[in-house]
């Protein structure tokens, strides 16, 4: 009887076992879920990349190499990062129309399902920026006194002090920044296209691009009014210059002619 009863079950052991069950399988669950994610998101990166190849096969190999390596008809694209993708596809720029001095902005052809898949293609050739997320771009309380600075420092010699634009040598320009997204400006500052340095966090940190890209959307977006009037293209004292030169002193010298003629007249009469 005394072994029996030293063999007889706890009340609680049928509930400890559930409990370790339970325990068992979440830790199961914990171990192997996360596993999945990553594998489902690999997955998904690898039919990306796999996609974006066949997309640059037709349209981008052609200047930039097989493999993204360049040639004489275009530069390497290992190390540029999707950034740069996003920005120059994303524009329209990329594929280029024509050879020419610079690749302008133009009806983009692609979607952005297409552009990501090219983004991720490239990165896959090396590391380089990444694209922004909304975060990193959205001006909400920057400091627009701030960009001005930053902007007048660094940007207006070649985009003039309102963003205008402006032309450089041997056939380049700095483009009009009216109307270009935050994304795309950071993306610019980030990756330096065509004729223009980049900026990258090192040089310039994410709250510079952030004041900047605010500064912008306060003298050339949507909303910005002009309370002097005509702008004349916000180009600065050579539009004014010239402006005043044709038209002020060409109205005193129509007056001046017209005062003589008067003068002439009455000393006749």
């Amino acid at each position: 009887m005394k072994k029996l009863s030293a063999r007889r079950r706890h009340p609680l052991a049928a509930v400890v076992v559930l409990l370790l069950a339970l325990a068992a399988t979440g830790g199961l669950y914990a171990a192997f879920a996360p596993a999945d994610k990553a594998q489902a998101d690999d997955t998904a990166q690898s039919l990306a990349i796999d996609e974006g190849k066949k997309l640059y096969a037709v349209g981008c190999s052609s200047c930039h190499g097989t493999g993204g390596q360049g040639s004489s008809d275009g530069p390497s694209l290992v190390g540029v990062g999707a950034a740069a993708v996003d920005f120059q596809v994303g524009t329209g720029r990329m594929p280029l129309q024509q050879q020419g001095a610079q690749a302008p902005k133009k009806k983009v052809i692609y979607n952005q399902a297409q552009i990501d898949q090219l983004a991720a293609y490239i990165s896959s050739l090396g590391a380089g920026p990444s694209v922004p997320t909304e975060k990193q771009y959205n001006p909400d309380g920057a400091d627009i006194a701030k960009g001005g600075e930053l902007f007048r420092t660094n940007c207006a010699q070649c985009h003039n002090f309102t963003g205008e634009g402006g032309a450089l040598t041997h056939g380049k320009f700095a483009p009009s920044l009216e109307g270009v997204s935050p994304k795309h400006i950071y993306e610019a500052m980030q990756t330096g296209p065509q004729n223009m340095p980049s900026f990258p966090d090192t040089t310039m940190p994410e709250k510079e691009k952030k004041d900047i890209i605010a500064y912008l959307d306060a003298v050339n977006g949507e909303k910005t009014q002009s309370p002097g009037g005509l702008k004349l293209g916000g180009l600065g004292p050579v539009s004014e210059g010239l402006f005043g030169w044709i038209f002020g002193l060409g109205s005193l010298i129509a007056v001046a002619v017209w005062v003589a003629a008067r003068t002439a007249k009455a000393k006749k009469s």
